[in-house]
């Protein structure tokens, strides 16, 4: 159930290509897990771990060219990588040594924009494989992912009350400890405040300068705190997609939670009764939504999009795959019906398809270039439009 494979495939893929392999992801997602899944299937267990938060593998890294040069051992794993980022000019020594060809495998929970020192450093020499919480092709339960968000420990929890107690948890540590970690000298109550305020934006159109006046700080400073949220795969920063029309259209981006327990977990919604009377149950069913198809398709942040203009005309996702542009509508309805919204993005943006999302499990068409599909048939989805 939990396995991951396609996740130790893409390691495997990123090896046959580079030398080092960083997989990057929230903290407690699972990488650790997964790097030894990766080592005991993958070298029979062979490999050397050194996990930078342990005090002993620190003092061993005092000397990094000595302690890592002397490794016999196929693979070199690095754990929590952002919290040495002087490591990575030696990784970059030790891959290019011909007479001892070393793979490293490194772990970290910040995105490769975060830990700059990886993409310059390591250029060419590096592949990405990106580890999400779990996904619905993971698990076998629906409405605990969307409540409980997918953290490992927190969908695994023996109750609501165990779930809802480790994401509190989670944030706090996540503030406190992490974010000082990566560098940032920002008041956890501040950082706090600004996410549980962001809580409140999730789906919607992003407002700075709104954001600044209720935290008294520059706009500047709120783009600097959702670069943080982004960078640490907390929030979802879905740009907006211009097209050449003669309208006036949405230029600002949206934002999503990355997690819906992580949402709910800010917003003090413990369960799921909570869940079905919160005002906004929609609005946290379209950002669970709207992380899956993007999961589904494997899609870069670069090749998704909303689209809007300011005549109510909209897309909630735009993705651009195999030289297709595929719409995603998201409806927390029984029966999805086509809107006028939807023909005015199919007509504007050339669409080859476009799918309204629901909750259900049926797949079925709505007019030529339009089908409704349930989240619990994405898989059919390739049948419709093949990418």
């Amino acid at each position: 159930m939990f396995k991951r494979e396609q996740y130790l495939q893409k390691i495997d893929q990123n090896f046959r290509v580079h030398s080092v392999c960083a997989i990057l992801g929230p903290r407690q997602v699972g990488k650790t897990t997964l790097a030894r899944a990766y080592v005991q299937e993958r070298l029979g267990g062979v490999a050397r771990f050194f996990d930078l938060e342990n005090p002993f593998d620190l003092a061993r890294l005092d000397n990094p060219m000595l302690a890592l040069s002397s490794e016999p051992e196929k693979l070199i794993v690095i754990d929590e990588i952002q919290m040495r980022p002087d490591l990575f000019p030696v990784l970059r020594v030790l891959v290019d040594t011909p007479e001892k060809p070393y793979k490293i495998l490194i772990l970290g929970s910040a995105s490769r924009d975060l830990i700059r020192q990886s993409s310059e450093t390591l250029a060419g020499r590096v592949g990405y494989v990106e580890l999400p919480p779990f996904s619905l092709s993971e698990v076998d339960d629906a409405s605990r992912l969307w409540l409980r968000g997918g953290f490992p420990l927190s969908y695994m929890a023996e109750g609501e009350a165990d779930s809802f107690f480790w994401r509190q948890s989670y944030i706090k540590t996540f503030l406190e400890r992490d974010i000082p970690y990566l560098g940032f000298n920002i008041p956890p109550q501040q950082i706090r405040r600004f996410w549980l305020m962001l809580a409140h934006y999730h789906g919607q159109v992003f407002n700075a300068s709104e954001l600044a006046q209720a935290l008294q700080v520059s706009s500047p400073t709120i783009r600097k705190y959702l670069d943080i949220l982004v960078g640490t795969f907390m929030v979802r920063e879905l740009s907006p997609w211009y097209e050449n029309l003669k309208k006036r259209q949405v230029r600002a981006p949206k934002v999503y939670f990355r997690d819906s327990g992580l949402l709910h977990a800010l917003l003090s919604i413990k369960d799921r009764a909570e869940l079905d009377i919160y005002p906004r149950l929609g609005a946290s069913w379209e950002g669970f939504a709207l992380e899956e198809v993007i999961r589904f398709y494997d899609v870069s942040p670069e090749e998704v999009f909303f689209w809007a203009t300011h005549a109510d005309a909209e897309l909630d996702l735009l993705i651009f795959k195999g030289g297709k542009r595929l719409g995603f509508e998201f409806k927390y309805v029984d029966v999805p019906r086509t809107t006028k919204s939807m023909h005015i993005a199919l007509e504007d943006l050339k669409l080859d398809h476009l799918f309204v999302i629901y909750p259900g499990t049926e797949l079925f068409s709505l007019t030529g270039k339009i089908t409704a599909c349930g989240l619990l048939s994405l898989g059919r989805l390739s049948a419709i439009v093949s990418v």
